[in-house]
């Protein structure tokens, strides 16, 4: 479990959810963490269980902040070994009920800042010839979502970055990949249950850990897509490939995703 002693990995959003538990899962593997996201106390709180840790506040969508904050990285711990943009957002509803600044903030957070993060990050891994850039992308970017139009499209976009920029930089020694989950028990998705579209839930749920343990093996081996539930991401490809056939799975879908949302809050009481 020492796989990336001595190296350094910023990950964005690792204030709770899958952010922290990715956090703890490269410390336990030996690496130091630099947690990022925009409150200092909650960043302090998950610091407070990693010996090797670094506290940085950062609002992701604000761009001119982020050379700082990775000079402070750079100052404690002499250089960056990996980048995981996880850090999201997502308002739900008809895109037609969005305000201009809800949509700007979900793609600044969930695009413009995973691409400018990265731009900055990529000369310190280019400089060693080795390290890893995973993105947080979701199932909602293999179909198109409705009621989640921009956050789908933000995802849309991030994985076709991620695929583009895995080839350029393919056989350099640095790696890009992106994991795309389906629901995910935590706060994002359990605390907003009655805002959040039926059909997400007709998948499979994974838990935070599930995610950051696809987040380091991807780390680990450079795949360049990993996806949760298997069955959820290949229905999900067939539906982008076929429109047809996601018109007429839908209602099926919807339903089975309602009676699952039905249970969860019998379950949260």
């Amino acid at each position: 479990m020492a796989a990336f002693a001595g190296r350094t990995v910023v990950i964005t959003g690792a204030s709770l959810g899958v952010g922290k538990a990715t956090a703890e899962r490269f410390h336990d593997a030996g690496a130091n963490v630099v947690l990022m996201a925009r409150r200092r106390q909650p960043l302090e709180e998950v610091a407070a269980r990693l010996e090797r840790s670094l506290v940085v506040p950062l609002d992701v969508g604000d761009s001119a902040a982020m050379p700082k904050a990775l000079d402070a990285v750079v100052e404690r711990f002499g250089g960056i070994d990996g980048l995981v943009n996880n850090a999201g957002a997502h308002f739900r509803g008809a895109f037609v009920t969005r305000s201009a600044d809800e949509i700007g903030a979900m793609a600044d957070v969930n695009f413009r800042a995973p691409l400018v993060l990265t731009s900055l990050v990529l000369p310190y891994l280019q400089k060693q010839h080795r390290g890893f850039v995973v993105n947080v992308a979701s199932l909602a970017g293999k179909v198109p979502l409705d009621g989640a139009a921009t956050y789908s499209a933000t995802k849309f976009g991030l994985r076709a970055f991620s695929y583009a920029l895995a080839q350029e930089l393919k056989g350099t020694g640095v790696t890009v990949s992106v994991v795309s989950p389906g629901p995910i028990d935590t706060s994002f998705i359990m605390e907003n249950l009655d805002d959040v579209e039926d059909i997400v839930f007709s998948q499979t749920m994974c838990s935070a850990d599930d995610v950051a343990r696809m987040i380091v093996d991807c780390a680990t081996d450079g795949t360049v897509e990993r996806a949760f539930p298997t069955a959820g991401a290949r229905l999900a490809t067939l539906g982008y490939l076929i429109p047809g056939l996601r018109q007429r799975l839908k209602p099926l879908l919807e339903a089975k995703g309602k009676r699952a949302k039905e249970r969860l809050r019998r379950q949260r009481g």
